[in-house]
């Protein structure tokens, strides 16, 4: 097999470990959210978990990167990599890749800087890691060359399953967390609603 070939190999597998250790991610994010931990695990494991995980993650990530850029099949520079949208190769998906790349490195960096930067600010930029993730899988769903494959098909419509769940679980307990339920979030908002506008 040449050399070319174990990159392309490597890439879509690097790519596909990405996802699942991504969302796993996600979803201990949630978890941690949700003053929830692992059976067997304290509290305080479950945020390790996470943290340990994440790095995981990025390396995994790196190592996706590294070999679409050293890859000589298609042309991906390092000005690809890091400016969305500018590359000849697939601009559009390969150009979400790299925004979601960017998110997930604005949240790399202010975790690795958040005693220096404090806990409000490291927060409100850790929110983009909720935009990182389905950003990065639509990449992978309009690039990746086992898009049609059956087990690609099932992990990514796994991944998504599990953090559509996880977001829906995160958002009643946030509506119970106030006294409110989805019901009585609609009663509210119909409530404000100016009477010429309702039908």
């Amino acid at each position: 097999m040449s050399d070319s070939g174990l990159l392309w190999y490597a890439n879509r597998a690097t790519g596909a470990v990405s996802l699942v250790l991504f969302t796993v991610v996600v979803l201990l994010g949630i978890a941690v959210r949700l003053r929830g931990r692992l059976r067997g695990l304290p509290r305080f494991g479950t945020v390790r978990l996470h943290r340990t995980l994440s790095l995981s993650a990025v390396v995994f990530l790196a190592l996706h990167i590294t070999a679409a850029v050293v890859d000589s099949y298609v042309s991906i520079s390092l000005l690809d990599v890091l400016v969305p949208f500018a590359s000849t190769y697939q601009p559009l998906w390969l150009g979400l890749g790299t925004v979601a790349l960017d998110l997930m490195l604005a949240v790399l960096i202010t975790s690795l800087l958040r005693a220096r930067i404090g806990h409000r600010a490291w927060r409100a930029v850790h929110w983009l890691a909720w935009a990182s993730w389905p950003i990065a899988l639509i990449h992978g769903i309009g690039i990746g060359t086992d898009t049609g494959a059956g087990w690609m098909l099932w992990l990514t419509l796994s991944c998504l399953a599990a953090v559509l769940t996880a977001f829906g679980i995160r958002v009643a307990h946030a509506a119970r967390a106030s006294g409110r339920t989805p019901s009585t979030l609609l009663r509210t908002a119909e409530s404000r609603t100016p009477e010429g506008a309702r039908p």
